[in-house]
């Protein structure tokens, strides 16, 4: 059975994350959940985050470990990514922490390292990621400072994932998307410490904040525990 997906939209490991990230193990159908916690978006303090992870999934009850990808180097080599993904023992957990979404795509895209954890999607593992590590997965993505959209790496097509929307305002957010990307593409505004777990078509929410759905002109606000409409 195919696993899921999970789309945090920032500050991971803290406070008021702890229910989300129990559920993102229980997706995993692991008891205790493996959980491999991967920082290549950080990079101004990839140990730190890495550790940050290790240690709150830990407290969680799972059995959690890190795998320092940091480079395109690193991501192509196959006996470096082998070791976060032994035989027998693939992670039922992959965790993308934040930090640069340029440089994660850029590490990721067409790599060794995607193929195999798209691998242990397909054995049912849950694919996570916070901020950056979430905006990656979508179909497009903004980019930091400049405002701009480029392709990303489409593993949930037809969606984009605004990060820490908490202090956005819908509207105006609805308006400037209305002029900037393709009608047909569903943006996920998704506060921190909050998340959309699930796959295309069966979306849920999860954590302490909301996710707000735009599409076209319309935009809608979802809480934790609803379901997002069937056909994201």
């Amino acid at each position: 059975m195919a696993g899921e997906f999970g789309l945090v939209g920032g500050e991971e490991f803290r406070v008021c994350c702890e229910e989300m990230d129990i559920d993102i193990m229980k997706a995993s159908g692991q008891e205790p959940a493996r959980v491999l916690i991967i920082p290549t978006a950080a990079v101004t303090g990839p140990a730190k985050a890495a550790n940050d992870g290790v240690t709150h999934f830990a407290k969680l009850g799972g059995d959690s470990r890190q795998l320092m990808a940091l480079d395109r180097s690193q991501s192509d080599d196959a006996t470096f990514v082998q070791s976060g993904f032994p035989d027998g023992h693939v992670p039922g957990v992959v965790y993308f922490t934040g930090g640069s979404p340029d440089h994660l795509l850029t590490t990721l895209e067409d790599s060794l390292l995607l193929k195999s954890i798209m691998d242990a999607v397909a054995e049912g593992s849950v694919f996570a990621g916070s901020s950056a590590g979430a905006m990656v997965m979508g179909s497009l993505m903004r980019r930091p400072g400049s405002g701009g959209w480029i392709e990303s790496l489409g593993i949930v097509p037809g969606v984009a994932v605004l990060p820490h929307h908490e202090r956005s305002d819908p509207k105006e957010t609805s308006n400037q998307l209305q002029t900037q990307i393709p009608a047909d593409i569903t943006v996920l505004g998704i506060d921190a410490r909050s998340g959309c777990l699930g796959h295309p078509g069966s979306w849920r929410t999860v954590g302490s904040g909301n996710v707000t759905v735009y599409r076209g002109a319309d935009w809608q606000v979802y809480s934790a525990g609803q379901a997002l409409p069937s056909d994201i």
